[in-house]
């Protein structure tokens, strides 16, 4: 069935009082492929993981009659979960940055890795776009018509001036003690940046972002390091600078040097990020075969993931609500995930949407 059919088939039945009537009679039938257990998911510290472990578990509990659960923690002992079999699904495995004892398990069959949730997660040097594009709403005009590539920064410094460094650009990197600070110092030194620009590392999170927020509210040339999925991203018009294309010598070698930047001779863009759903021990090889085929075919595009974040933030709501939100205003998003299965559990989905 196509995307348009099974489209056309839940927004016709949610408009039917007759299927909410045999949604309800359908759920009586559904029982998650004969699973005889909860199916118990990773619940992560980060807001992106949770909005799709939640739309993952709505489908699950309401399309195909399973029951549900959850660990919290974070990533490193709740992958240990997984290899050890108490966690059954990982929404958010990001393939570039699993732990060695993941990789173990992978490579020997104890878990496994189904499609990408998402393909298509940068991270990287950002400025305002209204800094190259100008904005006409906000009556701003371009500052830096011609910059697009971090070769570009040097001439533009003056624009970024750094009020303690009057005679540079001031850069905000990635915050102090995490892994991208000592990647974005190699490239600062290869990149040349470093004489035009001084190296300000925030303390937390929270203090980047809000440097970024006050500067675009102003109106203001920002330039500094930012990461995706994020709802700063949903909310905030900014635009990545071009870098040399990612090559896999070129990032161990800056991830050698991290320690000593002076001494780096190669720098490149970082990868775009690939996360995938993974299964744990005790759920690789017993997962039913629809819930599999569900899962696997769960995808986003990571621009859609960060509005709902940027959704979470303005509302101050959590997770499940912003999961129900994709559901109810972004069908052509997740119809797909429903090519190749039981109608049914389409319709037992429909059914219990608002």
């Amino acid at each position: 069935m196509s995307s348009r059919n099974v489209l056309h088939r839940f927004t016709s039945g949610l408009l039917a009082l007759g299927l909410l009537a045999a949604g309800a009679a359908l759920a009586q039938d559904a029982d998650c492929g004969g699973f005889d257990r909860p199916i118990v998911f990773a619940e992560l510290d980060y807001d992106s993981v949770n909005i799709l472990t939640e739309a993952a578990r709505f489908v699950l509990d309401e399309g195909f009659g399973c029951e549900t659960d959850t660990i919290p923690g974070t990533t490193l002992p709740l992958l240990q979960g997984s290899v050890r079999g108490d966690v059954d699904v990982t929404m958010e495995v990001w393939t570039d940055n699993t732990p060695e004892f993941w990789r173990d398990a992978l490579a020997d069959g104890t878990v496994r890795e189904l499609s990408p949730v998402f393909d298509d997660a940068a991270q990287g040097f950002f400025v305002p776009r209204y800094l190259v594009e100008g904005d006409a709403e906000r009556g701003i005009e371009p500052q830096a018509p011609d910059l697009r590539s971090v070769f570009d920064l040097p001439r533009y410094a003056e624009l970024f001036r750094d009020p303690e460094q009057p005679d540079k650009g001031r850069f905000y990197n990635c915050v102090i003690g995490w892994y991208c600070e000592g990647v974005n110092n190699v490239k600062m030194v290869v990149y040349g940046l470093d004489e035009y620009f001084t190296n300000f590392r925030p303390g937390t999170g929270v203090a980047l972002e809000t440097t970024m927020e006050t500067a675009y509210v102003r109106g203001e040339p920002w330039l500094g390091y930012y990461w995706e999925p994020t709802s700063i991203l949903g909310r905030l018009d900014m635009l990545r600078l071009d870098e040399p294309p990612y090559d896999e010598a070129c990032f161990e070698h800056m991830d050698a040097m991290a320690d000593t930047p002076e001494q780096a001779t190669m720098a490149c863009d970082y990868p775009i990020v690939v996360a995938v759903v993974g299964l744990g021990a005790r759920f690789a090889d017993s997962v039913p075969a629809g819930v599999e085929a569900f899962l696997d075919a769960m995808y986003l595009e990571t621009s859609l993931i960060n509005e709902l974040l940027a959704y979470m933030e303005a509302n101050d709501v959590g997770t499940d609500v912003a999961a129900r939100r994709l559901f109810v205003e972004y069908p052509d998003a997740w119809a797909p995930w429903f090519e190749g299965l039981e109608p049914a559990v389409l319709e037992r989905v429909g059914a219990a949407l608002p």
